[in-house]
């Protein structure tokens, strides 16, 4: 239940919210993120917005299964990101394997739903085409990643008041509709991944991220409300240089360990 103006301010406190545990994490290949442009664009994907280049190291970050096929030079996966609010573009690449790639395109719509075509696909690409609702309150979490403060049965946000949520929120904000602020995001994965016998898995894979990262938005609503887009610039600025700092300093230690052992008999 949040206005589509306010999840502006999530997408791109979000990467705050990532940063500030890749601080902690980037102490090596297996993990953290690199910042490597983010800049405003004209005349590009949905108009103008904000594009941003990241590097994720993601060795401790992704299912046993995905990282057994790969090989070590490939938990490596880069991420271009076009954000034209209310439309944003997400790809994601690994440079180390042949034909993977997540293509995420994105419309966030004041409903619950029930839109049948805001991307305007063809009838070839609708039959190709499969819908994967997400409901963030009822959709079932892994025990393993279940943490009280991201409950949204239980959590209420200090700032605005909303929450907790019931398994029924749909059907009630259906009921009394206009009573209270609704978004949806309406997302179109398109997946290159040609690994026989994972695409099942993939999919699943996406689709536990999705909920997961829009639970947290919901749970960290009071990290992010009320601030102003120049707020959060000079955060991403900080973010940034703290990232370039963090992965810099493990460069050096890492060549220095090389030379170390370079020099053993």
């Amino acid at each position: 239940r949040l206005p589509v103006e306010e999840y502006r301010e999530v997408l791109c406190i979000g990467l705050q919210e990532l940063a500030a545990a890749s601080r902690e994490e980037s102490c090596g290949e297996g993990s953290g993120v690199e910042i490597l442009e983010n800049k405003p664009y004209t005349d590009g994907p949905g108009g103008n917005g904000q594009y941003t280049h990241k590097v994720f190291h993601i060795g401790k970050h992704i299912p046993s299964w995905f990282r057994s096929i790969l090989p070590k030079a490939a938990l490596r996966v880069e991420e271009e990101s076009w954000n034209a609010y209310p439309y944003t573009r997400t790809r994601y690449t690994c440079p180390f394997v042949e034909k993977f790639s997540i293509d995420i395109e994105t419309y966030y719509k004041s409903d619950t739903g029930n839109q049948s075509d805001v991307f305007n696909m063809s009838a070839a690409e609708k039959r190709q085409t499969t819908i994967d609702p997400i409901d963030i309150v009822t959709d079932p979490i892994p025990p393993h990643e279940y943490k009280v403060e991201e409950d949204l049965r239980l959590f209420k946000s200090v700032k605005t008041q909303r929450g907790p949520l019931r398994d029924d929120w749909i059907e009630e904000y259906n009921n009394n509709p206009g009573k209270t602020p609704i978004m949806c995001a309406y997302k179109l994965c398109k997946v290159e991944f040609r690994y026989w016998g994972m695409q099942s898995k993939i999919e699943r894979f996406i689709h536990d991220v999705m909920a997961r990262a829009h639970r947290q938005a919901w749970c960290w609503q009071d990290e992010w409300y009320g601030l102003t887009i120049e707020d959060i610039r000079q955060l991403e600025l900080e973010t940034q240089l703290a990232l370039a700092r963090k992965m810099a300093q493990f460069r050096k230690i890492n060549y220095g360990n090389r030379l170390t052992c370079s020099d053993c008999p």
